[in-house]
């Protein structure tokens, strides 16, 4: 009987399980895909917190963000071999969807380093974090479907010594590389260098005109006549309604910085009345809805209301219209999407603060 010739790892005819080569070693293919893919995990989860974090354990959620995803740079050598090799086995055309997820891998990655380094705008009217945050979304369920169609399951070994160890130098390097970046930046004197713990670059502290104005997804500004406008506030049993000469004239100030998931932050003075004065004496319940005229809303502890500010002028002057008016949310310590805009009404309720969704639907 003739001998079975050996199939050579990296041919067309290795199987799914087998290695590649990357300068002539052999490429795990399979610890290289379950690193990958809990790198990508980790990216996801900790992205999410970044975007909700204002103050205090963002610096660190956003630390570990941009570790993983360059970890995802330094594995990428060795994933794309097996890329290599499974779009020979298979063809380009049969794998066109995971080369459409590698690419919003690389865009995701890309465009998340530009924005540390300071390159805010990467086309007219869209920003890096922008890219950033669409990419990593749309991979999402590319990357589902990639797990489905070919799932690596974890095995006992996967826990052994040598497989830790592995981890753990992928993480040194990912971590390394993540300090190197950041000490560049410094002593280069980039635009990276002078960005807020979570990631946001300065943009218009004390120059209220020169802050962006957003508004979360598909909200427009909207036109408000401040003579026919009306805060109403609900709070036990009774209702109360505010004109906007009435509210005009609290001059409460604080000084706040407003750090918005688009990327950029501003320090300013806001003026207005803090929610808790707006309340009847007495006001009890769970939390606090304040309601933007576009229908946009978050809910707040009632304990936070003394915290919390309905703000009419920034910088000594009228709000402008893009930028809240007549009357907006000012909410230290949170990220821009819970300061809501073009308030009309605030109400007290017994549901409790965290019944919602972490980010809002619309």
């Amino acid at each position: 009987m003739k001998p079975v010739p050996a199939v050579a790892p990296g041919s067309p005819a290795a199987p799914p399980g087998g290695a590649g080569t990357v300068s002539g070693r052999p490429v795990p293919g399979r610890r290289t895909n379950l690193a990958l893919l809990g790198l990508l995990a980790v990216a996801l989860v900790s992205g999410g917190l970044a975007f909700a974090a204002g103050t205090g354990w963002g610096g660190p959620v956003v630390a570990v963000h941009g570790v993983t995803g360059l970890g995802v740079v330094v594995l990428s050598p060795w994933k794309s071999a097996v890329a290599r090799r499974g779009v020979r086995r298979r063809g380009a055309g049969r794998a066109w969807a995971s080369l459409v997820l590698a690419a919003l891998v690389v865009l995701t990655v890309a465009s998340g380093v530009a924005h540390s380094l300071g390159i805010r705008t990467l086309a007219p009217g869209v920003s890096a974090m922008q890219v950033h945050v669409g990419a990593a979304l749309a991979a999402v369920p590319l990357a589902g479907w990639h797990v489905r169609v070919r799932p690596v399951r974890p095995r006992a070994a996967d826990v052994s010594r040598r497989s830790l160890l592995r981890v753990g130098t992928l993480v040194a390097g990912a971590g390394a590389a993540y300090a190197g970046l950041e000490a560049t930046m410094a002593v280069a004197g980039l635009g990276g260098a002078e960005r807020r713990r979570t990631g946001s670059h300065e943009q218009g502290t004390d120059q209220p005109s020169a802050m962006p104005v957003t508004q979360w997804l598909f909200d427009g500004v909207p036109a408000v006549d401040a003579s026919t406008w009306r805060l109403s506030v609900v709070a036990a049993g009774s209702r109360r309604t505010w004109t906007y000469d009435e509210l005009s004239g609290a001059d409460q100030r604080l000084r706040a910085t407003i750090d918005c998931t688009g990327g950029w932050y501003a320090t300013q003075d806001w003026s207005g009345v803090s929610l808790d004065r707006l309340l009847p004496p007495g006001a009890s319940g769970r939390s606090v809805v304040v309601r933007s005229r576009t229908g946009y809303s978050r809910r707040f502890p009632l304990a936070d209301a003394p915290r919390l500010l309905l703000a009419t002028r920034v910088g000594g002057a009228p709000l402008s219209s893009g930028h809240g008016f007549p009357a907006r949310l000012v909410a230290p310590g949170r990220r821009g999407f819970w300061w809501v805009k073009w308030v009309d009404r605030v109400e007290v309720q017994d549901t409790p603060w965290w019944w919602q969704s972490p980010f809002p639907p619309r």
